[in-house]
């Protein structure tokens, strides 16, 4: 570790309560499939409200917060994630390019997770703000939406592995801890 005691606050309190949250929701819902329904559900319905907010925080929140801070085009994604692969790669005090892209592609798959499985309560259980559009669906229908939302849900669970491979390694390559400051809100100058 770095003797440099230099500290910026980059992550603003909402910002990492909706990240643990996020993460606490997500793997309740994923666990609680099956018998615990309600909890699944009422834990499906947080994850939306959850993508809601980091949606406005993303266009009205701090700088690091918002999205012009962070989303690259996918070309410097690419050369951003060699340099990685290399050991090169430069630092950044708030999301890197390739985190960057990772945060948009979990906010993308965990609202298409979430919309299959209100669509799929809706249809097969006939329960949840999607009843009225989806009771009545023919069983090939739920069955592909079915189909779609373990999908979405597995897809997401390789993509939070592929982010905590990713935070780790890039704590390694810039001799920083990104889980404390996620955790604090602060990071090394």
């Amino acid at each position: 570790m770095t003797t440099d005691t230099a500290r910026i606050y980059v992550w603003d309190p909402a910002l990492r309560f909706f990240h643990w949250l996020l993460a606490g929701s997500f793997f309740t819902t994923y666990l609680a499939e099956g018998e615990w329904m309600s909890v699944h559900s009422w834990a499906g319905y947080l994850i939306v409200l959850l993508l809601g907010f980091r949606l406005l925080w993303g266009l009205l929140g701090p700088r690091h917060a918002r999205f012009g801070d962070f989303v690259k085009d996918p070309l410097t994604v690419v050369r951003y994630t060699g340099a990685v692969l290399r050991g090169q790669a430069t630092r950044y005090i708030g999301h890197n390019p390739a985190g960057g892209a990772m945060v948009v592609v979990l906010l993308l798959m965990l609202l298409l997770t979430t919309l299959s499985g209100m669509a799929l309560y809706g249809a097969d259980a006939w329960r949840g703000p999607l009843v009225w559009l989806m009771k009545g669906l023919p069983e090939g229908a739920i069955e592909a939406l079915e189909e779609i939302h373990e999908f979405a849900a597995n897809a997401t669970l390789v993509l939070v592995g592929v982010h905590i491979a990713g935070v780790f390694w890039e704590s390694l390559l810039h001799r920083e801890n990104l889980v404390r400051s996620m955790i604090t809100g602060w990071k090394r100058t």
